[in-house]
């Protein structure tokens, strides 16, 4: 018989790698192997895309029809023109929305190698500041923010504790995307992601776009309405129950004109003066200095003829085997930073020292008892007489600070009136007596009992 081969262990599965955009631990949401990256909130996309397409589509019906029931040239050519406007008017929006949501705005690069330089830690008198989450692990503490130098301007960066890494300036923390995102204008909830270095100017673009589709639709809704009331002798109720599209169309571009043109015109202001939706809510730059303002022609050169940077997170990239996955955890829980001392220190307060079964706090454990010993002149002149068992008692009793009504009975059994009156003296406090009852190890307590008798002599000597 062939000897049956050994069992050989079981090999383990290698982790299959994975891309960086498996492993964030933002809320993006990510598409085409990361190629597309969407905000949390991206089903918007679907009422924004509607809220366009609907009106278009009522408008285009309207066009068409007015077109083949026209018997004049010029207005058959009016109408196809406007048509042809608004289908490219159309198209052109829904590429900027799609150019607005889909990429990269813009999101910093989070740290996950090493922490920031030493001499960005609050220091405390030895030790870095450290705190505790959820109780369970340490998390290190930097400076919440430190300035530097833009364009001879000091400007402070925040310490993000989620990306961990001091913030770019105009960079701020998204947090419905949970990402930093360099030149942070704001999260827009009618494109589902926010608004930064690397998609504002597909934004603006998206918004004018919107603004100019809604007044050339809300211009040629009231002109098919003008021209109803000369064919209905100007009657306007006649002209708007034969134009019910038309008189829809005026009252939706009306409402929606408001917002889009607005913003349109906001963001205009802001791109003049070279600022973004959050420092101007949050820092006042048109009150005050601003350190990146420029030219007019300088600050719109910037935003619409330079090049779009390159995204600085590669969200196709291979995650390492073991490396640590970008996203949301406890900074540093491997980096020891504790000297030997400070070991020491933490060994020693971890020690539990008791006596009688109770639990010495850690500042008495550290009190010289050696001068409360007796000498030997004391022990022959007060011999023989009665001593209180103070400790036992009041381990038995008590299990905090002070007396208890047990060691209060076990006194009065043992002693008499006179010495209870002792022990209630001021001169002996409840603390002198619990450190005296701590100091030796249990079954030893018969050596701490001293007399009161004497203790009050010295007090009155004193």
């Amino acid at each position: 018989m062939k000897p049956e081969p050994e069992d050989e262990p079981p090999q383990q599965l290698e982790a299959k790698p994975r891309r960086l955009y498996q492993a964030w631990k933002g809320n993006n949401i990510f598409l085409c192997g990361g190629r597309l990256i969407f905000g949390p909130d991206a089903a918007s996309l679907l009422l924004t895309t509607f809220l366009i397409i609907a009106p278009t589509i009522i408008f285009c019906y309207q066009m068409d029809s007015k077109f083949h029931h026209s018997s004049s040239t010029g207005q058959q050519h009016m109408h196809r023109a406007a048509l042809l406007i608004v289908i490219i008017t159309t198209i052109m929006d829904l590429v900027f929305l799609f150019m607005t949501s889909a990429r990269d705005p813009g999101i910093v690069p989070r740290n996950t190698r090493a922490p920031p330089e030493a001499d960005e830690l609050l220091l405390g008198s030895n030790t870095p500041s450290m705190d505790w989450s959820d109780g369970r692990t340490p998390r290190m503490r930097f400076r919440q923010a430190k300035d530097v130098i833009v364009n001879g301007f000091t400007v402070k960066v925040k310490f993000c504790e989620t990306c961990l890494r001091y913030r770019p300036p105009r960079s701020s923390h998204c947090s419905i995307c949970n990402n930093c995102v360099h030149k942070f204008d704001h999260h827009c909830p009618w494109v589902g992601q926010c608004i930064g270095l690397r998609n504002y100017r597909y934004f603006f673009l998206f918004i004018a776009t919107s603004t100019f589709l809604c007044i050339f639709i809300f211009v040629f809704a009231w002109l098919s309405v003008y021209s109803q009331m000369k064919d209905n002798g100007g009657s306007m109720w006649m002209a708007l129950r034969k134009e019910a599209y038309s008189f829809a169309l005026i009252i939706y571009t009306s409402i929606v004109v408001w917002f889009v043109g607005g913003l349109t015109v906001f963001h205009l202001y802001l791109i003049g003066t070279n600022q973004t939706t959050y420092e101007n809510f949050r820092y006042h730059y048109d009150k005050k200095d601003n350190p990146y303002r420029k030219r007019i022609a300088a600050n719109l050169a910037e935003v619409f003829f330079t090049k779009i940077p390159p995204p600085t997170t590669n969200f196709r990239s291979w995650v390492g085997e073991g490396a640590l996955e970008a996203g949301f955890y406890t900074p540093y829980i491997g980096l020891d930073v504790t000297t030997p001392r400070e070991k020491i220190d933490l060994e020693r307060e971890n020690k539990e020292v008791l006596v009688g079964g109770v639990q010495i706090p850690t500042v008495l454990q550290n009190i010289d008892y050696g001068s409360f010993e007796d000498s030997s002149e004391d022990k022959n002149r007060i011999e023989g007489e009665k001593t209180v068992h103070f400790p036992s008692a009041w381990a038995q009793g008590n299990e905090g600070a002070g007396t208890s009504a047990t060691a209060t009975t076990a006194c009065n059994d043992e002693t008499s009136e006179d010495d209870l009156n002792e022990i209630d003296s001021p001169n002996i406090t409840s603390t002198q007596a619990s450190a005296e009852a701590n100091s030796e190890p249990p079954g030893h307590t018969d050596r701490m009992e001293e007399p009161l008798e004497r203790k009050n002599q010295r007090s009155n000597t004193i």
